[in-house]
């Protein structure tokens, strides 16, 4: 039976959402999860997860930065993402960064299940109000060339970045992810070498570009 985990740090939406999940599809399995690290931790502790719903805004994530960790940590699990931010242009990154789809706060009960179906048996799901002015919009070269950067990391190098992001010294996320320094300088090279940056400055503002409102225009300026 599919397996679902509902992503939003707001209780009364995600009951909605579970109701329209367990109506659309019979004998689904839900979990639920307030912030990315509680989504982090069920998809470790739940190896066939098969659908995320996610809120692009809540602890933990904001714009784009927990959708690409779901594709860098669990490239196998597909993602719906659910937002009041349904401008095409938002849209059009979300489907560049790799979800298979995306749902409207405002959409309809009826709406919400035909696209958990849709995804559920492989296929992409837009609302029809917004297909065709999102299929107006080319991908961006930079978001599809920002989301391959991030799908060379390994799971472990993309926890290192998300720390470097938040400031942290190879000494401080050692000991936050209980692991040795060396193997920390270890995972930072790599991730230089794969993201084409040469410091932790570049790489912050390559994770700052994952904002709704900052275009990943600073690629351009890596080089």
């Amino acid at each position: 039976m599919p397996a679902l985990l509902i992503a939003d740090d707001h209780p009364l939406f995600r009951a909605a959402l579970r109701q329209a999940a367990t109506s659309a599809v019979e004998g689904c399995e839900v979990q639920e999860a307030a912030d990315l690290g509680g989504v982090l931790a069920a998809l470790a502790a739940t190896q066939d997860t098969d659908l995320v719903l996610l809120d692009l805004h809540m602890p933990g994530s904001q714009g784009l930065s927990g959708l690409a960790a779901l594709r860098a940590q669990h490239p196998g699990v597909a993602v719906l993402v659910v937002s009041a931010h349904d401008e095409p242009r938002t849209v059009r990154r979300v489907l560049d960064h790799g979800a298979a789809g995306f749902i409207p706060k405002s959409a309809s009960p009826a709406q919400i299940g035909q696209a958990i179906r849709t995804v559920l048996d492989c296929g992409s799901w837009l609302p029809r109000d917004l297909a065709d002015a999102v299929a107006a919009l080319a991908p961006d070269p930079q978001d599809t060339d920002l989301a391959a950067r991030l799908a060379r990391l390994t799971e472990q190098q993309y926890r290192v970045l998300a720390l470097i992001g938040e400031g942290l010294l190879n000494k401080q996320i050692a000991d936050r992810l209980a692991i040795q320094e060396r193997t920390v300088k270890a995972h930072v090279t790599a991730i230089f070498e794969k993201l084409g940056v040469r410091n932790r400055t570049q790489a912050g503002l390559l994770l700052r570009s994952l904002d709704l409102g900052k275009p990943a225009r600073v690629l351009s300026a890596l080089g």
